[in-house]
């Protein structure tokens, strides 16, 4: 094998292992992402990839995506977030997007238990 050969091979071989290190570190991103919004009592629904999102000029170690979630109270939002394998997670630009509709059937058990609630107290002061 001489050295042409090699060098033919060698440019190919590097391009395919820095697309695959690209891939892992976006699969370990979008775990990174999900895991944190769920600490906060969410769920993502979709995560796209922003290269030129908020606060990309200058930076070399973070990617930034786009994410659409819903937080614990089931509003939608949508942000721009950074993160990387040290650097953590940072949620930038958090909009809501929708807030939550609550169903009538939602207020009636409120009211329910709050009646139920309240016949419980009285019958425990000995009203």
């Amino acid at each position: 094998m001489g050295p042409e050969i090699f060098g033919l091979l060698f440019v190919p071989f590097v391009i395919a292992v820095i697309v695959a290190v690209r891939m892992i570190a976006g699969t370990f991103n979008h775990d990174r992402i999900k895991d944190y919004v769920y600490r906060k009592g969410g769920t993502v629904t979709k995560i796209e990839w922003e290269p030129f999102g908020p606060g990309w000029f200058g930076e070399k170690s973070d990617a930034i995506y786009k994410i659409h979630y819903r937080d614990r109270d089931g509003n939608e939002h949508r942000a721009f977030c950074k993160t990387s394998m040290f650097t953590g997670v940072y949620l930038t630009e958090d909009r809501i997007l929708g807030m939550k509709k609550e169903s009538p059937w939602e207020n009636t058990l409120l009211e329910e238990e709050n009646r139920r609630l309240k016949e419980e107290i009285r019958r425990l002061k000995g009203e």
